[in-house]
């Protein structure tokens, strides 16, 4: 089981041909600024540095957009590098699910967010 995370943009109607019957329809497109994916057995660590809600429920802390993440993930990432020790005590005994991997992650979510802080925020899980 894993985590899904997106940043997407505005979703806009364009025209396109059908390749089946040669008529012109109309499709929606959502542009996807960033996507990534984090195996569920980081949840008890991302719990222990308080960016649980963030990562894996951001709705139920009303958020909505990327720039509401931005200062939830450094404090939580600043936590986790502050105590690296600690943190790796919440590693995935399978090694799935690492401090090593979760860090890196959580660092490129922040760079996204920050690049793109209008973008929507949204899960899968």
């Amino acid at each position: 089981m894993s985590l899904d995370v997106y940043l997407t943009g505005e979703t806009t109607t364009e025209p396109c041909r059908c390749s089946q019957c040669g008529n012109e329809h109309t499709h929606q497109v959502t542009e996807t600024f960033f996507n990534a994916n984090i195996t569920h057995n980081l949840n008890v660590m991302a719990e222990a540095a308080g960016i649980y809600k963030a990562c894996w429920r951001p709705e139920e802390i009303g958020v909505t957009k990327a720039r509401q993440l931005i200062p939830l993930l450094r404090e939580g990432i600043a936590k986790m590098k502050a105590n690296r020790a600690h943190f790796e005590t919440f590693n995935a005994s399978n090694g799935w699910g690492l401090y090593e991997h979760f860090v890196p992650w959580l660092e490129k979510y922040l760079i996204a967010c920050e690049d793109h802080p209008a973008a929507d925020v949204s899960v899968s899980r």
